[in-house]
Formats: structure tokens, C-alpha cells, sequence
């Protein structure tokens, strides 16, 4: 998919370049600058997460579109250890390495949808999705501007 953007995670520049990549597309989906910033921030814990526990990994965005509503799904991945106790790690104050235990809490808070598979000595996979509501004013644009458009053969001088 030609809307898939997939950065690879291993350093802190990392982030920074994965917060862009996201926030460019949410902007793209139409999300308000708060939902922009949150998925960010989201995106931001998780793939800090994968760089201090794991060294390595991935995040791929891609957008969802639904006739009443878009979304951005983000798939966080790496081939680490695995996280031994995924409800553990999935409560506020849950701290490992010395950390302070906001990451997956709080990237669960800051997203609509939010899940974990981890397997010991397979790594993690995190999907995590926002979703924008598209108002009646928004798809009824989106129908005319489709009736509007000549089918692909009138334009062909068919």
C-alpha cells in the first residue's frame, strides 16, 4: 500500500523521525492538531520503549478509511525477549529498567484501540489505532465530488 510508511527504530533520532512520519499522516487524515499530537506522543512512548528494552524494532503506519470514520493504525514491532507479563506492563507505574512506567499505559490511554501480543524470546507486536469521525458535511463533499468526476472512459475520449 502505497500510503504504508514504515520507519525503522534504534536510536532517539528514530523517534523524532517516526513523530513526523505520524504526524504528517494524521494531518493528511484530516485529525485536529490535538489527535495529530497525541498519536504522536503515543508513537513517541512506544518506540522509545523499543529502544531501551530492545535495542531494535520497527513502527508502519498506514491509514483506514470507513465510510464514518478514518483512522491510523500503527503497528509497533521487534524481535526482543518479549514483555514476561503484558497486564504487569499495562498498569500505570508498572516500571522495568528503572523507568517510570508511562509507556504502554500511557500510549493506551492516548489511542482508541490498543493491543499487545508479546511471546517470550519472539518480541512484541503493538497495534495501536485513532480514529476521526467524518462529520455529514465531510462525506456529502466526498459524494459530489465523485458524481462530479467523468468516468475514467469519458476522459479517455471514449
Amino acid at each position: 500500500m502505497s500510503d504504508e510508511v514504515r520507519v525503522q527504530i534504534s536510536s532517539d533520532e528514530d523517534l523524532v523521525a517516526a513523530r513526523a512520519e505520524a504526524r504528517a499522516l494524521a494531518d493528511r487524515l484530516g485529525f485536529s492538531r490535538t489527535d495529530v499530537t497525541l498519536i504522536a506522543t503515543a508513537i513517541s512512548e512506544i518506540a522509545r520503549n523499543i529502544v531501551v528494552h530492545v535495542g531494535e524494532g520497527e513502527i508502519t503506519m498506514r491509514p483506514v478509511y470507513e465510510e464514518l470514520r478514518h483512522g491510523l493504525v500503527v503497528v509497533a514491532r521487534d524481535e526482543g525477549l518479549g514483555i514476561g507479563d503484558v497486564s504487569a506492563a499495562l498498569d500505570s507505574g508498572y516500571a522495568s529498567r528503572g523507568g517510570l512506567g508511562l509507556g504502554l499505559p500511557g500510549a493506551r490511554r492516548l489511542m482508541d484501540e490498543f493491543e499487545v501480543e508479546s511471546a517470550r524470546d519472539k518480541g512484541t507486536t503493538i497495534t495501536m489505532t485513532k480514529w476521526r469521525v467524518r462529520d455529514e458535511l465531510e462525506r456529502i463533499r466526498e459524494r459530489r465530488s465523485r458524481s462530479a468526476s467523468p468516468p475514467p472512459s469519458e476522459l479517455n475520449g471514449r
